[in-house]
Parts: structure tokens; C-alpha cells; sequence
């Protein structure tokens, strides 16, 4: 359904990815993992068009986005890292708002809203500025203005910041049964044991370069490690963040009797 080719993109002549190639198929959930500069970011702008590759094409469908990104944004649906959202709207005004850019009529633009915010526990506070949300009530609006046109591709960014445990879960249910009706899933996020739960398949991007792309079972097996946590330290060669912290609290007690 999503594939990505050889996806090239340069800032003042410093690579932010090379080479980045793999797909999301209908009924898949796929976690993009990497840590902090390695690319993952400017990878999800690309796809969703935020971004123009200096190389390398994104095809939906067979089709290259490009060629008619207003026909690409009405099957995706994306959850930002950042909750940019207009404070002096209410959750229900701005889920209005985007309904009506999705060109839905105000019957069904109501239906929709009043349901999804209902059963993202955002009823009660519908009529309230967003500027007065919470983080994690925010992201359910995100979550909820992402979900309105029942898009055939989704993307998760961190969709788990500021979430309370329910919240959560169900956003873990809620991406398993839109996998199973067929849609696919680009699942960005840190918290790997999620990633492990949901995720059919993982890649992970570090400096800019995909270092794998495999079932979370396959890639412990292969590297013969416990969990997928041990499996990402490994391949992106993060520091010992044991010895890190060790140094910190020698750092901290300087002075100190």
C-alpha cells in the first residue's frame, strides 16, 4: 500500500537519510523506530508531504504521491509528535474545522465529532478551549480529528505522549482492529514494548540509514537478545547508559561527604 524508494534528503549539504527504502502493506502495523537525529522525523514529513526528497519517491497505491497529493491526503490520516493545535477553539470547534476541510456535510461532521469525543472521554470538556487541555487531552484530539474520514493509512507519531494508561490501551486495541479491517499502521514511537506487542514488522533507521527491517521475534532471534529494547541498543550502538548513569551520580555527589 506504502512504499518507500530510496529516499534521499540534504540539509546545507548534510544527509539527513540515505537510501531509505521499505513498505507498510493493507492490514499491517509497522514500527519505525530510531533514535533522536537519526532521520525517523524527516522520513514521516516526506511521507506525509511536509517534506520534498532531494531523491527517491513515495508511492501509494503504485501511484507516486506527488502526482496528486490532495487525492493522498484524504486516505491518510496522521497523529503528529507535537500537538499544534488552535487554543481558543474548543475540542469539538476544531474537530468541526476539520471536518469541514474534509468537505463533510454539518450532519455528519456532528454524528462524528460529538461520538469520537465521547468515546475518547473528551465529552465533558468539549465546549472548553483547547489553551485549558491537558497534553494527553490534547493528543486524544489529535487521535480524534486523525480517525474522522476513516483513512486508509495511518500515522502514529509518539501517539502515546501524555496518555494515561487507558488511554493507551486502548489506542494499542483500537490500531491491532484497524490493522485487522485492512488499513495499514507506520507506528513511530519510543516505548518499545509496545512496539513489540503490535508491531508485525520493525524497522529501525540510525544516521540517516535503515539497519534493519524484520519481525521484532526475528531480529532476537537473529542478534540472540532478550527484547526488542536490547535488540535497538545494539544495532543504533547506543552508549552504556548504565555506566552513563553510574557517572552522573559521581558528578552529582562531587563535593558531597
Amino acid at each position: 500500500m506504502l512504499e518507500l524508494k530510496s529516499l534521499y534528503k540534504y540539509f546545507r549539504g548534510i544527509p539527513a537519510i540515505e537510501d531509505v527504502s521499505f513498505s507498510v502493506a493493507a492490514g499491517e502495523i509497522v514500527g519505525f523506530l530510531g533514535p533522536n537525529g537519526a532521520g525517523k522525523s524527516t522520513t514521516v514529513k516526506i511521507v506525509t508531504g511536509m517534506l520534498r526528497p532531494d531523491a527517491g519517491h513515495v508511492f501509494y497505491e503504485g501511484h507516486d504521491i506527488r502526482n496528486d497529493m490532495v487525492a493522498f491526503r484524504r486516505v491518510i490520516g496522521y497523529v503528529p509528535e507535537e500537538a499544534h493545535l488552535y487554543g481558543y477553539m474548543s475540542g469539538l470547534e476544531y474537530l468541526q474545522f476539520v471536518g469541514r476541510l474534509r468537505g463533510f456535510t454539518e450532519a455528519l461532521i456532528e454524528a462524528k465529532a460529538t461520538s469520537l469525543l465521547k468515546l475518547l472521554h473528551l465529552e465533558s470538556s468539549q465546549h472548553s478551549p483547547i489553551s485549558s487541555y491537558s497534553k494527553g487531552m490534547r493528543q486524544r484530539v489529535l487521535i480524534a480529528a486523525a480517525l474522522l474520514h476513516d483513512p486508509q493509512l495511518l500515522i502514529f507519531d509518539e501517539p502515546l505522549s501524555g496518555l494515561d494508561v487507558i488511554s493507551a490501551r486502548l489506542l494499542k486495541d483500537l490500531m491491532e482492529l484497524l490493522a485487522a479491517q485492512g488499513k495499514a499502521v507506520l507506528y513511530i514511537s519510543h516505548v518499545l514494548e509496545v512496539v513489540e506487542q503490535v508491531c508485525q514488522r520493525v524497522v529501525v533507521i540510525g544516521r540517516g540509514k535503515i539497519l534493519a527491517d524484520a519481525p521484532p521475534s526475528e531480529l532476537t532471534r537473529l542478534m540472540s537478545l532478550p527484547n526488542l529494547e536490547s535488540v535497538f541498543t545494539q544495532l543504533v550502538r547506543q552508549q552504556d547508559t548504565t555506566a552513563v548513569a553510574r557517572r552522573i551520580v559521581e558528578v552529582m555527589r562531587n563535593g558531597h561527604a
